[in-house]
């Protein structure tokens, strides 16, 4: 039996207003062609699926039936125009990403950029937040995708393994930190930082840590990047507080020394958080197996 899709819409603008006449103005389509319509329908199907009555049109218990099975098919529908759409590259598809400081700076982009080259019809948006911010971002439908400190409790999300994180200090050559193999955060304060700029997640989290001990950081300079603090601290500026993948990859170009904390929660676990499987797009989906790996449908 063939099934024309302006009928299978009509029938459930019908349903869902209760009204013909309601649903012939929505479509929009004359009040006799949309009535010849649901009659021929009936007709070949040979099911009656409204009750008429003067005060509109009801389903009948058919008619329910029938109309569950007709929203499945007008969804398929849609969701196929859809995939048509972006193999051709009419539509754009967004996903809305939030992470940390460190997890934007030192390991999405490398994710990222494969990502983007094998799916050309995703645009991302990165934003960078504190780990809080990215769990109350998630809970709010802000963003789909979330890097967060994976100490922070987030029970009720969709929790999985990303990356391993350490801070450690950066600190010039020749600076009597130079010689210690580690050093507590608490003693570091002794001495002035090169810092990030103040809205900045990762900042605020450093300069939460100090202000725990009954400390103030003595900021000597903000600069806007990794880079740009590695290389002021180069110059004996200060000492900064950086992660260690960014940190290990400047020691090697500029004449700067690490020194790891030995503060516990300077050591951290990144983790990637979702919602629920259910809500989460095939392309959301697509991007969480680049991040991690294959992942359950």
């Amino acid at each position: 039996m063939h099934f024309d899709l302006t009928d299978l819409r009509l029938l459930l603008a019908i349903a869902e207003t209760g009204s013909l006449s309601r649903a012939a103005a929505a479509f929009p389509i004359a009040l006799s062609a949309a009535s010849n319509r649901l009659r021929a329908f009936e007709a070949r199907c040979g099911v009656m699926l409204f009750s008429r009555s003067a005060s509109g049109m009801v389903l009948t218990p058919q008619g329910r039936l029938v109309i569950d099975r007709v929203r499945q098919v007008v969804n398929e529908s849609l969701r196929l125009k859809e995939t048509m759409q972006d193999l051709a590259g009419h539509r754009r598809i967004v996903l809305r990403l939030a992470g940390t400081t460190v997890a934007n700076s030192s390991f999405l982009p490398a994710a990222l950029g494969p990502f983007l080259a094998d799916h050309p019809e995703i645009d991302l948006q990165l934003t960078e937040r504190n780990s809080a911010e990215v769990v109350q971002a998630l809970h709010a439908g802000d963003i789909e995708i979330g890097v967060y400190d994976g100490s922070l409790p987030a029970a009720d999300l969709v929790s999985l393994p990303f990356r391993d994180d350490r801070l450690v200090l950066l600190v010039p050559g020749g600076h009597p930190l130079a010689s210690r193999r580690e050093t507590l955060f608490a003693d570091a304060l002794a001495y002035p930082f090169v810092c990030l700029p103040p809205e900045r997640s990762m900042q605020r989290f450093i300069e939460s840590g100090a202000e725990r001990l009954g400390r103030a950081l003595q900021i000597r300079v903000r600069a806007p990047g990794f880079d740009a603090i590695a290389q002021l601290v180069a110059q004996k500026a200060g000492v900064a507080m950086l992660p260690e993948a960014a940190a290990l990859r400047l020691v090697r170009e500029l004449p700067v020394e690490i020194v790891t904390l030995a503060d516990a929660w300077a050591s951290r676990e990144l983790r990637l958080c979702i919602r629920d499987w259910e809500t989460l797009s095939p392309h959301a989906h697509s991007l969480l197996s680049y991040l991690c790996g294959d992942l359950p449908r």
